[in-house]
């Protein structure tokens, strides 16, 4: 679904990606991961078209990105943003969902503004204005009004950052919801029991370099690589790593594990 080839982007800053090789089939779910600055925001920028790669290229369904404007990738890639409130931008609810497929002269506006509205809990607010919404609601608008446009591949940038226990969980309902309809994903986060929910395999980078490709499990069970990149593992696989259990991610599986070695 989308291949990158041999990436190379650079800031006048200096500070480059270099050489990126990155294969996203249909239906996985992806977390990008590593210390800030490493490359993860510019990576997916380059992905969306915000960034022009200076060599290498991006294929999407086979087709040359370069070669696409950011609204036609915006059709297969839909990013919502670490903030929403630099998403967010229209009078109401209802108004800040339908301004994409408009922009993109969608079929069945309505019906598909209102069908994602219910999906993402917030029909009872189509009238009312963004900025009343909570932080949580916010959230969710910004992913209802990408949802909106039925993208192929699903990029989401901290989704549960500032947000309380209680929205970002509704978030992460939502989300897997998305992941059970065979939605492609992409998730760029620090909180790496986020990652282990959500994710089953990660992309690790650092210094503008992606050093790790792999199974979630496999990465978070190098220890050599965690010291070198400093990630913090989610508690529970901590704690089950310290038993000799591997890495495991629910109490339910480290339960059984636990039972298993004393039967």
């Amino acid at each position: 679904m989308l291949k990158v080839e041999d990436l190379c982007y650079e800031y006048e800053s200096g500070f480059q990606l270099k050489n990126i090789n990155l294969e996203v089939k249909g239906g996985e779910s992806i977390g990008i991961i590593g210390e800030n600055g490493s490359g993860k925001t510019t990576l997916v920028k380059n992905l969306i078209g915000l960034l022009r790669l200076n060599s290498g290229r991006i294929l999407l369904d086979g087709k040359d990105t370069s070669t696409m404007s950011v609204a036609e990738i915006a059709r297969s890639i839909g990013f919502v943003f670490q903030n929403p409130d630099n998403q967010i931008f229209a009078s109401s609810v209802k108004e800040e969902v339908s301004f994409g497929p408009q922009n993109l002269k969608i079929d069945n506006i309505e019906e598909k503004v209102t069908n994602v509205l219910k999906t993402t809990d917030l029909f009872k607010y189509k009238d009312s204005h963004p900025f009343n919404l909570s932080g949580g609601e916010k959230q969710r608008l910004a992913l209802a009004s990408i949802l909106v446009m039925n993208p192929k591949i699903l990029i989401l940038d901290e989704p549960t950052s500032g947000l309380d226990l209680k929205n970002a969980r509704k978030l992460i309902e939502i989300v897997k919801k998305l992941q059970k309809e065979g939605r492609t994903l992409i998730v760029i986060s620090h909180d790496m029991e986020l990652i282990s929910d959500l994710c089953d395999r990660v992309v690790l980078m650092k210094s503008g370099e992606i050093i790790a490709d792999g199974a979630i499990k496999k990465i978070f069970d190098d220890h050599d690589l965690l010291e070198k990149t400093r990630l913090d593992l989610p508690e529970i696989a901590k704690l089950s790593k310290i038993l000799g259990f591997g890495v495991v991610f629910s109490p339910e599986e480290l339960y059984r594990k636990w039972r298993a070695s004393h039967d």
